[in-house]
């Protein structure tokens, strides 16, 4: 693979596990994949979702960089319009300052949470038409050039924390595009319109201060396992999983009924959901990796496991990394 390599760390919380059990995986999962080589590790903000623990998302990027060395750790990304840029610039600020270097910053504009979570957060549904000014004005705090006058990040201002535009419409392109921001494009869960956002980011590409030429992230998901048979036997658990996760309301199915529902046409809209996935051996994967990168005009992957276990999800990202693709292991 002639591409860095990246992670995307949704912080499950499994069957039976708490959160501090999440946050010990992702640890453990960070330090390996130091030493496997992989280019940087992201991590989402979502709100009340009981399987997702990174809902404090600059705190989880804390931890996990104090226990690791080198490896690039960021949000993938924060979700701005629930959030004053100051504050996140006061945030991003502190954490590339305790560690220089190391620091990305993604940025969103969806509320990662439904309409409910959303006015718990005081957000204002009309937040997100401001989002072009926010990533403007949270820039200004992080280069030093502060965009309100008499208001400076401290710690932040001259930190230069890089900003990513994430997305998964032609908006976020766009928006990265005249920004000169690099873009991450989350096919990973919203595969409809990448081709054509990354057509038009790099058609519509401006140089800026933090980037010269256009850089796109794609994210994909992954699973890679000793055989193909074991690799698929993983996949259709982890589909079977998201049935109940997704269209449960409460509700568990048997793996009978599971697959039933995926044949519905809300099983199929799921499953369009996870159209851009490697799953099989590790150079099955890796192929179907590097057709990936060039359907998407990527500079970089970032991959989210759907292995359904902890001791499957590590081993897929072994069996991935960058030190042993380039060994042939």
């Amino acid at each position: 693979m002639a591409f860095p390599l990246s992670i995307l760390d949704l912080a499950h919380i499994g069957d039976g596990e708490t959160a501090g059990d999440s946050f010990r995986a992702s640890v453990t999962m960070a330090q390996r994949a130091e030493e496997w080589g992989y280019q940087r590790i992201w991590y989402a903000e979502h709100h009340n979702m009981p399987s997702i623990a990174s809902s404090a998302t600059s705190v989880l990027i804390a931890h996990v960089a104090s226990q690791t060395q080198t490896i690039r750790l960021g949000a993938g990304g924060i979700m701005l319009p629930n959030h004053a840029p100051l504050t996140i610039a006061e945030q991003f600020g502190t954490l590339e300052t305790l560690h220089p270097g190391r620091i990305d910053l993604g940025l969103g504009r969806a509320p990662g949470s439904d309409q409910q979570t959303m006015r718990a957060l005081r957000r204002n549904p009309a937040s997100a038409d401001d989002f072009p000014q926010d990533v403007l004005e949270l820039q200004g705090y992080l280069t030093g050039e502060s965009r309100i006058p008499g208001i400076d990040a401290t710690p932040g201002k001259g930190t230069d924390v890089p900003l990513y535009i994430l997305g998964s419409s032609l908006f976020g392109a766009k928006l990265a595009a005249m920004l000169g921001l690099p873009y991450a494009f989350a096919s990973h869960f919203a595969p409809t319109a990448l081709e054509d956002a990354v057509a038009l980011y790099r058609r519509e590409f401006q140089p800026s201060r933090q980037l010269a030429e256009p850089y796109v992230i794609a994210g994909v998901n992954v699973i890679a396992a000793d055989t193909t048979e074991e690799a698929e036997a993983q996949f259709l658990e982890a589909k079977r999983s998201r049935v109940t996760r997704f269209l449960g309301r409460g509700q568990t199915f048997t793996p009978e009924e599971a697959d039933v529902i995926l044949a519905s046409p809300a099983g199929q809209q799921l499953l369009q959901m996870a159209k851009y996935s490697g799953v099989g051996t590790a150079a099955e994967v890796r192929d179907y990796l590097d057709r990936f990168a060039k359907q998407a005009q990527a500079d970089e992957l970032i991959v989210v496991s759907m292995a359904p276990d902890r001791k499957a999800w590590l081993r897929s990202l072994e069996l991935l990394s960058p030190i042993t693709g380039m060994s042939g292991g």
